[in-house]
């Protein structure tokens, strides 16, 4: 068994030794969009900082707790906060929470988060789903020996994305607003935001929102044989889309105003799929 291993099992036994039963349906909660925890009944909480060999929220906005319990009677795991390429770790320490869920034994990981809007027909505080995800500008969380123990070296990425997820998650928004949003995620390595120009290059290939996050999640997710669906809040029109200033501000303060249908889109979607 390898360090790395070793230490994800040092970690697995830490949080079997504090929570009884694990859930088989995990959450990351992305910026500004934490207030989901709150709903969060019957809980165990664990902070980053107790936790064995777990990196630590370092981004304003992302608590650092790991919360068991039950949404609408359902049991979930929810991250509320994760971890980015540019706060300085390595994919290898931003996807490390994905290789613990694989190990406790979940089997459905929804990933959330807050980004700027490609899409000139989205506007400020829409939800898309995430049907599929761009990521040429930075290295693959996969990169260096293969994690025989998860998955294959190479895997096939068409299905990321769950496409059962997508369906239920289109009805779910359906019912709830009488519209819903897809489209493409680009991943960027930030914390810089974008510029006007990657803008427009990005727009070329397809995106339809981008962000700093998600994708190398949803890659080991994917390479680890988990079930993904992926949900965006559009917190800012991106660079070139809009004359405003971009700011973290902006982003924690229209995921807050968002929050409200936010909110009923997962409690649905966890009462469907749980």
């Amino acid at each position: 068994m390898n360090d790395y291993m070793i230490k994800m099992q040092e970690t697995v036994d830490y949080i079997r030794g504090k929570v009884n039963d694990i859930p088989k349906i995990a959450i990351i909660l992305g910026s500004g969009l934490g207030s989901l925890a709150d709903d969060i009944e019957e809980r165990i909480t664990l902070s980053y900082k107790e936790i064995p060999n777990f990196p630590i929220s370092t981004v304003a906005g992302h608590k650092g707790e790991l919360i068991f319990g039950k949404v609408d009677d359902v049991p979930i795991i929810a991250m509320n906060g994760r971890f980015h390429y540019y706060e300085g770790y390595d994919l290898k320490e931003t996807t490390y929470p994905i290789r613990i869920f694989k190990l406790l034994g979940v089997e459905t990981l929804i990933l959330t988060n807050a980004a700027g809007g490609i899409n000139e027909t989205f506007k400020k505080g829409d939800l898309m789903i995430i049907n599929d995800q761009l990521s040429f500008f930075a290295e693959s969380a996969l990169r260096g020996p293969n994690m025989n123990e998860f998955g294959d070296r190479f895997i096939d990425m068409s299905t990321t994305y769950d496409k059962d997820y997508i369906e239920i998650l289109k009805d779910i928004m359906l019912n709830l607003t009488g519209d819903y949003k897809e489209g493409v995620y680009a991943y960027m390595k930030g914390p810089t935001y974008e510029t006007p120009a990657e803008i427009r290059a990005l727009r070329t290939m397809g995106a339809d929102a981008v962000g700093m996050s998600t994708v190398p999640e949803a890659v080991v997710a994917h390479h680890s044989g988990l079930k993904v669906a992926g949900i965006t809040c559009i917190t800012n029109m991106a660079a070139g889309v809009t004359n405003e200033k971009l700011s973290h501000e902006e982003v924690k303060e229209t995921a807050s105003k968002a929050e409200v249908n936010f909110k009923k889109v997962i409690h649905e979607f966890i009462k469907k799929i749980g």
